[in-house]
């Protein structure tokens, strides 16, 4: 497949508002599509590389050469070419990436140049969204949209289900159940403003503490356990506590879910960057707990479907004591008896470290990739996850150093809605880290502000959300500070500016 075929694709998405028009334009791109180019094919419409770094910064993709006149480039050709650069390492590595991509830049019309440099410089915003590609893979193999969409969250890579789809059609998508050793995307949680307002929403439901450390997820087929982050990065080697964890449960096949935290001499949780570091290093030496609080299969039975107390149970059967999360019951949120215990929950977690509750539904299965609205997280300051998109040079001690940064809320079309600044919460330390970390991103700098791949997360606290004019998505955050950087995250992991007006005072939004 020729790269003009998905550079017109993605400007006739991006040109048309129509949910419609979006899925037809995908569906004949996918009808034409080989089965092996569809991964990368559906990675670029995305805005994403398959390489996803390419340590190239706006000063390379600012010097484009002469472009051709009439297109050639494959997809297998720029694929090719990009993972060369990605190789790249070394002394002399900035000069040689700059060769490469002069070369690739060479091969190309100037529309395409034009996309290349915005996918490369995370700028490629044309609304070809997971769930349109999902449709349109759909509309093309005739599929039912459900079964594509259920694939994709258990098979863990929208890419891997399209190439199948294509290359056997929908009878192929019966491989992408629920396996033990193949990653199923996490079921994630929406926010709620205090305990009485989640309990109110859900009725019926499980409280827990919320664990201040990464979240893992685990398989165990005998002796053999894998561990995979919330971004289906894969860290069996670095994490032997869970893995023998893993082998003190009561069955030889399981798929758990849970977190992992350091915790301190007292039991208590050591600050999250501990954690962090020792869950990124091969060689760490600071000892890691593992706690589960749901069980996704267990010898050879799927759960998925099962009510969360059904999965409950069979997690307390399998896990001792201090390998299961602590939790409450509440089944009766409207009992004044049951506010006060969950109250006095929420007040001893808090007590004991951790960074809040979540509050679960009875009756709800685990909804795999989704940010189901049946479970909510609950904090005593609010926090967003929210992509870095520039940044201020700073003035006075902090001059020489990237300190005011932009913040952004996830949009509807996968862009990234600015909601507004916060310079509140830096250490010199993570001036420091920043600096360098948002350099590596950045694609412009005028003096003042740097602009940068929107592709770092940044937990924000902050006091409230009120409406705003001054920002495009008609909200911002009161005093927000930087809590720290979740590297763990990725940006389409972030809050959205729905999740945020959400949090308006008397439900504004």
């Amino acid at each position: 497949m020729l790269l003009a075929e998905i550079v017109e694709t993605s400007r006739e998405v991006a040109a048309t508002a129509s949910r419609t028009g979006k899925v037809a334009a995908l569906a004949r791109l996918f009808s034409g599509t080989a089965p092996d180019e569809a991964p990368v094919v559906i990675t670029y419409l995305a805005g994403r590389l398959p390489q996803r770094r390419l340590g190239v910064g706006w000063r390379t993709l600012a010097d484009r050469p002469p472009p051709v006149t009439a297109p050639r480039l494959t997809v297998g050709a720029v694929d090719a070419a990009l993972t060369r650069v990605a190789a790249v390492a070394g002394k002399g590595a900035g000069a040689e990436r700059s060769r490469l991509m002069g070369a690739l830049l060479a091969e190309a019309t100037e529309e395409e140049q034009d996309f290349l440099v915005r996918l490369i410089g995370g700028e490629l915003r044309q609304g070809a969204l997971d769930a349109f590609s999902v449709e349109g893979l759909a509309a093309a193999s005739g599929a039912a949209p459900e079964d594509v969409r259920r694939a994709v969250m258990l098979g863990g890579s929208l890419g891997a289900v399209a190439r199948a789809l294509l290359a056997g059609g929908e009878d192929a998508l019966a491989e992408f159940g629920l396996r033990v050793g193949r990653p199923v995307l996490p079921m994630l949680a929406q926010s709620a403003k205090d305990l009485d307002a989640a309990l109110d929403r859900l009725g019926p439901s499980v409280i827990e503490e919320k664990l201040d450390g990464i979240r893992v997820q685990v398989h165990r087929d005998g002796e053999d356990v894998r561990i995979w982050t919330r971004t289906l990065d894969e860290i069996t080697d670095r994490l032997p506590e869970v893995r023998a964890a893993a082998l003190e449960l009561a069955t030889d096949s399981a798929v758990l879910d849970g977190e992992v935290i350091a915790l301190d001499e007292a039991g208590r949780p050591r600050p999250f960057q501990e954690t962090a570091g020792r869950v990124g290093s091969l060689r760490g030496t600071l000892p890691l707990s593992p706690v589960f609080f749901d069980l996704l299969a267990v010898g050879g039975r799927e759960l998925l479907g099962l009510p969360i107390e059904e999965r409950h149970a069979e997690l307390a059967r399998l896990a001792p004591g201090p390998r299961q999360v602590r939790r409450l019951l509440a089944t009766e949120p409207g009992d004044p008896a049951t506010r006060r215990a969950a109250r006095e929950f929420g007040e001893e977690t808090l007590a004991r470290g951790q960074e809040g509750l979540m509050v679960k539904a009875l009756g709800t299965p685990y909804s795999a990739g989704r940010r189901g609205s049946s479970w909510l997280k609950v904090k005593p300051v609010h926090t967003l996850d929210l992509v870095v998109l520039a940044a201020e040079w700073g003035h006075g001690r902090r001059t020489g150093r990237l300190s005011n940064l932009h913040l952004g809320a996830r949009a509807e079309d996968g862009s990234f809605t600015m909601l507004g600044k916060t310079f509140k919460g830096l250490t010199d330390a993570l001036l420091a880290w920043q600096t360098e970390r948002l350099g590596r991103l950045a694609v412009e700098d005028d003096g003042f502000t740097v602009r940068v791949r929107p592709e770092l997360v940044v937990e924000v606290a902050f006091d409230g959300v009120q409406t705003s004019t001054r920002y495009p998505g008609g909200v911002t955050l009161r005093f927000a500070r930087v809590v720290r950087y979740r590297e763990d995250k990725t940006p389409d992991q972030a809050d959205s500016v729905a999740a945020v007006r959400a949090l308006l005072p008397g439900g504004e939004g």
